[in-house]
């Protein structure tokens, strides 16, 4: 019996017979755009069905960050209705995605002494490690968002990622702790309240992107995917399964727009438009050197551009893209490591010859990630598309949480001052024993 749902006033049935704990509501709160996808896991074939998916046009954030509450939250409300219209299910919690310039992450050390009688290290010695972690000192206007061990070391002995069973008296841990600024979460928090909606989760970008177009193998032996925004381009770093090195920063695609705009003498709409249509990265991926036609400002007369003239707008901000990803990659130190090479996503993934632009700049082999189809059910194909990395990362994060395997543990308890949200934010806790158990398989 199919389970009645409340939606605007009028009761609807779900297409699927499921408990509602297993829909999952991915939230991509852009610069540009906001996205919305819901999706359930089918219980017996296993796969991801995509049931629905909204899109709204975002002009309350800058660079990633919130700037604006009330049209951030019409953004999110239409992007949401769009995706409980196609899907027959009304959302209740979703998983959110955080990038902006503020974000940054750091590597931390972390040693316990091993109590047990037998010297036999338990899950709750590598729980209580972690634990341990999260109680580094920071800025008190900084919160964490992600603590990801990266090995474990055993009386001097390192490369373990596995501990539980081991004996030993005395264990390290090599972390990566990722933080954000208090107040650009609490803006989220703030936004998705207002919006009707409670906040499950909330997962830096790059991370999430990364569940959508990465898979085992380049995981493995090494690979930095790098998620282009309309704000912020995302960076992170994988190795053995693990997340070595995430970075954020604010030049992206619209400052390509921008350029475009400015060098032309256009609006801001036509510019984005050109991008789309008739932009190229570099400018040997130009097969025939068309001439395209953009309207006059002010009744002025039309302008005849060349692709040959865009790309000459586009090309060097691409490229100093790809310079401070590159930048990034070596400060991580795994430049050299990087057997699968580079993905690139995200919306500015789409100009025409990006990959063959990263190629030159990278000297690596580049692809562009996108989420497959051949994974999911339902509208699969509608979110194979670069600009829906994150949201469809979102959602493989969020089916992740109820199989009790994610990469780190998201910052739940951000405050919102009088706003009786506090209800919502320490609510969807695992437990951290569980996660590190399982961390080093399901990554």
């Amino acid at each position: 019996m199919a389970i009645p749902q409340a939606h605007n006033g009028v009761e609807r049935e779900l297409p699927h017979k499921a408990s509602s704990h297993e829909y999952v509501v991915g939230l991509d709160i852009g610069t540009t755009k906001v996205v919305a996808i819901i999706a359930l896991k089918d219980p017996k074939s296993q796969t991801l069905d995509i049931l629905g998916i909204g899109t709204a046009p975002s002009d309350g954030l800058n660079r990633g960050v919130v700037v604006n509450i009330d049209k951030t939250v019409q953004s999110i409300k239409q992007a949401v209705e769009q995706a409980e219209q196609q899907s027959g299910v009304k959302a209740h919690e979703v998983v959110v995605g955080i990038a902006g310039d503020h974000i940054q992450s750091f590597q931390t050390r972390s040693i316990i002494a091993i109590s047990n009688p037998n010297r036999e290290i338990s899950q709750s010695d590598v729980d209580r490690l972690l634990e341990d972690t999260r109680k580094i000192a920071i800025s008190t206007d900084r919160k964490i968002l992600h603590v990801i061990p990266q090995d474990f070391i055993i009386d001097g002995q390192d490369g373990i990622t596995d501990p539980v069973g081991m004996s030993g008296v005395r264990m390290e841990a090599n972390v990566h702790v990722v933080t954000g600024l208090v107040t650009a979460m609490q803006n989220i928090y703030r936004c998705v309240e207002r919006s009707g909606l409670v906040v499950k989760d909330i997962v830096l970008e790059p991370i999430a992107s990364s569940y959508s177009v990465l898979d085992t193998e380049e995981k493995e032996v090494g690979v930095a995917v790098i998620d282009i925004g309309g704000g912020t381009t995302d960076v992170a770093i994988f190795e053995e399964n693990i997340i070595r090195h995430t970075a954020v920063f604010a030049i992206a695609g619209r400052q390509v727009t921008d350029d475009i705009r400015k060098g032309l003498g256009i609006v801001q709409g036509q510019a984005e438009r050109i991008k789309h249509e008739f932009g190229h990265a570099i400018q040997e991926s130009i097969m025939r050197d068309d001439v395209f036609m953009i309207p006059g400002v002010g009744g002025r007369k039309p302008l005849e551009v060349s692709k040959s003239l865009l790309c000459q707008i586009i090309q060097p901000r691409m490229e100093e893209i790809f310079e401070f990803a590159l930048a990034e990659i070596r400060r991580s130190g795994y430049e050299r490591r990087l057997s699968a090479g580079i993905v690139v996503t995200g919306g500015s993934a789409l100009v025409r010859g990006t990959d063959e632009l990263a190629y030159r700049v990278f000297g690596m082999p580049v692809k562009i990630g996108i989420p497959s189809g051949n994974d999911f059910g339902g509208l699969s194909h509608e979110v194979e598309n670069p600009m829906y990395a994150t949201a469809v990362g979102l959602v493989l994060y969020g089916m992740h949480q109820i199989e009790g395997s994610v990469v780190g543990e998201a910052a739940h308890e951000v405050a919102l001052p009088a706003t009786g949200a506090e209800q919502h934010l320490n609510g969807s806790k695992f437990s951290l024993l569980q996660r590190v158990k399982t961390f080093f398989e399901e990554l």
